[in-house]
């Protein structure tokens, strides 16, 4: 019998709209893979989600819709702590404590900060600001060993090891100093409408991201409209971000290469190829979408889940928590 202690893996993903087909292929089908790997702890980061303005009805529709959409795509609560962030006050607390911890400078260089300011220039909010010191309570409340990120989120991620770091100088042994994990697989998707910009729930062009709820139909419109080039030619290479990211789509879905496909569109036009990402799109979905439904459909089931792993979660961070703040000198 394997008694060898798994390492933690943690990840959080904001339930800020549907799940997309982004999210699904770069991020959750990897967690999915990752349960029997690692201890893994996921959560609904919907304390990040307020960072800009949200509409309370459709916030509260959002995260059971994210919550059902996750587990549909195969997450077992039964080995997986699955949590609703705001659910556990640690995560407030730590991450007011980290604030003290983390330099202005370097919450100034995050880049998703400029991005956003930007985006959002008429509610530029000190929680934005703030967003990577609770990002690294998400995580150093856990003790995590590996952090699934992606490019766009690896500088959050240094800054958590910073913090952890600096603090751990002055209180020792307080956090686990966490590493990055980079899946063997996980596409990163970009958007249909424009392939050099990663898609994303918000992007202004509808045609341009697919959710993973969408009927399939409309994820057939979507690929049939996906920019591609002049070339007609089904190749990867510099300059085809449009076909480069069809590519990336339908292998990981399918499972191909991208020699093996250029092999089998060979001659065939991009129209042809367009049709069978979508239908393979569509095929890949299909039990995901099956499973959501009878998962929305028990509301109880789902409140029943989610309360289970929120008392977990807050046990396991009330350690982390008491710690540090025992160190810093709290009574």
């Amino acid at each position: 019998m394997d008694t060898e202690k798994k390492q933690i893996a943690l990840s959080l993903i904001q339930p800020s709209g549907t799940i997309t087909l982004g999210n699904y292929l770069g991020a959750i089908r990897n967690w999915v893979k990752m349960q029997d790997e690692f201890d893994c702890i996921f959560a609904l980061a919907d304390l990040h989600t307020i960072t800009v303005r949200q509409e309370p009805a459709k916030m509260r529709k959002n995260i059971i819709d994210a919550y059902a959409s996750i587990l549909a795509c195969g997450i077992d609560v039964e080995k997986t702590l699955f949590f609703i962030q705001s659910h556990v006050h640690t995560h407030a607390e730590m991450a007011w404590i980290l604030n003290c911890y983390t330099q202005f400078g370097e919450l100034s260089r995050m880049t998703q900060f400029k991005d956003k300011s930007a985006k959002h220039a008429d509610n530029i909010n000190a929680g934005l600001f703030t967003y990577p010191s609770l990002m690294a309570a998400d995580i150093l409340l856990y003790q995590a060993d590996r952090v699934p990120v992606g490019a766009d989120q690896m500088q959050h991620l240094e800054l958590a090891r910073d913090i952890a770091n600096r603090f751990n100088g002055l209180y020792p042994n307080v956090f686990k100093v966490p590493e990055a994990y980079i899946p063997k697989t996980g596409a990163r998707v970009m958007s249909l409408q424009d392939p050099t910009k990663k898609m994303s729930k918000s992007d202004e062009n509808v045609n341009g991201c697919v959710h993973l709820l969408d009927p399939p139909e409309v994820i057939m419109k979507k690929f049939k409209r996906a920019v591609t080039d002049s070339e007609a030619c089904v190749r990867y290479g510099e300059g085809k971000d449009g076909i480069n990211n069809l590519m990336d789509i339908y292998g990981a879905v399918t499972g191909l290469s991208h020699e093996q496909i250029e092999r089998d569109f060979d001659g065939k036009g991009y129209g042809d190829f367009k049709t069978a990402v979508g239908e393979a799109v569509v095929e890949a979905l299909r039990p995901v979408k099956s499973e959501y439904e009878k998962l929305i459909a028990d509301k109880a089931y789902l409140e029943s889940c989610y309360r289970k792993a929120d008392e977990i979660a807050l046990k396991i961070s009330s350690r982390t928590l008491a710690k540090a703040k025992k160190k810093i000198g709290f009574i």
